[in-house]
């Protein structure tokens, strides 16, 4: 029977402070996200006008593969939210209702993108939350 309530290496693994490592590996995978975005919807497009679509593509197609893959998607969806993107197409991203992706991620993003409660939100937030706020 194994004691592992004993000193050692797996009384070092459940004690061991992890708060940097969630940190980094989180930063890692969303790095990768962005990366593995970028190669399947393919190169930068050459013309200027195109570009802010491209962009909100590569974003809302790493916010996919960060959900799928389970890591916390937070400051992919504040992201969006910046680009003005609505809760309808993050919830469609999400494969969940605007609903449902609102009571998700709702109050965290508005806390990130309005830090000090003032309602102003510096951006071009989309103005989609009247009938999703109870």
């Amino acid at each position: 029977m194994n004691d592992h309530s004993s000193p050692g290496p797996l009384a070092a693994a459940l004690a061991a402070p992890v708060d940097d490592a969630v940190r980094t590996a989180s930063s890692a995978a969303a790095s990768e996200a962005f990366v593995q975005a970028q190669s399947l919807l393919g190169p930068r497009p050459d013309v200027e006008s195109e570009l802010d679509q491209w962009n909100v593509a590569v974003q809302v197609l790493a916010f996919r593969i960060e959900h799928a893959t389970g890591v916390d998607a937070l400051d992919s969806v504040v992201g969006l939210r910046r680009w003005g993107v609505t809760w309808e197409t993050i919830g469609r991203a999400a494969g969940i209702s605007r609903q449902a992706a609102h009571t998700r991620w709702g109050a965290q993003s508005r806390a990130v993108l309005d830090r000090y409660g003032t309602g102003e939100l510096g951006g071009p937030v989309a103005a989609d939350e009247a009938d999703l706020i109870g």
